[in-house]
């Protein structure tokens, strides 16, 4: 269960990746700069323009590697993958139960559920470490109107209360985040509201590559347990859309996600200058802000938290592996209930 697998990230614009042996070498402007070997690897995640050669490519089908490609501000492109070797009789378990209006219910709530709470816990995590007697009171405050928040969930009737319970706890817990931040650096960090496609400021930007780089892993965890990453829950499905990858999302938005950006603002490791200013108003990290964030992203999934339901440390890199087999149990009946990831 420790072994832990990498995903190799290329951000640098036009690179090249190519087989040799069992090696992937990345070649740019025609000097190797790297040469790693593939039983290292489980993954790659490409961006912007970098391309791959038809033999690695085959390699990657072959042997089960995902080979995924987003734009530079992190959002989907296109995926690689070999034939389908999912549990098929998993996945019509899956699309029995969305089926079940009760049933996808009770599942939209314990994703809701496990985003408010760890909503939650940053929250007063942060209440109890400032010294700014009006944030604290400010972020205790929001802090109870999301707890309240979650015990409106067991209420709920039907999927637009649900999801309208989702939404206004987004924005109080949204609203509270620059409390968060130390004081130094709120001025190149303001933002007043969750803003996409495109971001209007370098918090959003920064939040919205590190969501698209968890929903990767998250996409990942579900086809590995043999799920369909497209047949939600909370989320409904659409053509394209990684409707379950997005359910599964929510749970880790906040204890992996929010909290990487507020600590890489804090300690000075992202910067104004690692953002551009695009033509519109949006704002997009540029090649240098990527790989510190990505660079950030893999030291973060190295590190340890208490799983509540395995009652033990696990690498956060396996956190969505856990869950996504937790999921696979529930839809089979192995287990009583889904229990979502929460941070203690």
């Amino acid at each position: 269960m420790k072994k832990l697998l990498n995903t190799l990230y290329v951000t640098t614009p036009d690179a090249y990746l190519r087989l040799e042996g069992e090696t992937v070498c990345v070649i740019i402007e025609k000097v190797k700069k790297l040469q790693v070997p593939l039983h290292h690897l489980n993954s790659f995640v490409l961006f912007d323009h970098v391309m791959a050669s038809p033999a690695l490519l085959g390699k990657c089908t072959k042997d089960g590697m995902s080979v995924v490609w987003l734009d530079r501000t992190g959002k989907f492109r296109a995926r690689l993958e070999g034939p389908v070797n999912g549990n098929i009789l998993l996945r019509q378990a899956q699309y029995r139960l969305s089926d079940n209006l009760n049933e996808n219910l009770n599942l939209a709530k314990r994703f809701v559920a496990g985003k408010i709470r760890n909503s939650r816990f940053l929250l007063m995590r942060a209440a109890r470490e400032t010294t700014n007697e009006e944030n604290r009171a400010s972020l205790k405050f929001a802090a109870k109107i999301l707890s309240r928040n979650v015990s409106k969930l067991a209420g709920s009737e039907n999927l637009d209360v649900v999801r309208g319970i989702e939404g206004e706890s987004a924005k109080i817990y949204f609203s509270n985040l620059p409390k968060v931040m130390i004081a130094s650096v709120k001025g190149s960090f303001e933002f007043s509201e969750r803003s996409r496609r495109p971001p209007k400021d370098r918090f959003n930007a920064l939040i919205s590559f590190l969501y698209a780089l968890t929903l990767s892993d998250c996409r990942a965890a579900l086809e590995t347990v043999g799920l369909d990453p497209q047949m939600g829950f909370l989320h409904s499905p659409r053509p394209g859309r990684e409707s379950l990858a997005l359910d599964l999302l929510e749970e880790f938005r906040s204890p992996i996600c929010d909290r990487l950006a507020l600590t890489l603002i804090n300690r000075g490791q992202i910067k104004k200058q690692n953002f551009d200013e695009r033509t519109g108003g949006s704002v997009l990290l540029n090649d240098k802000g990527r790989k510190i964030v990505i660079s950030a992203y893999q030291c973060k999934k190295q590190e340890e938290l208490s799983h509540p339901f395995l009652n033990k440390q696990t690498p956060i890199a396996l956190l969505p592996h856990i869950q996504a087999c937790l999921l696979a149990r529930y839809l089979r009946k192995d287990i009583q209930d889904y229990t979502p990831y929460l941070q203690r």
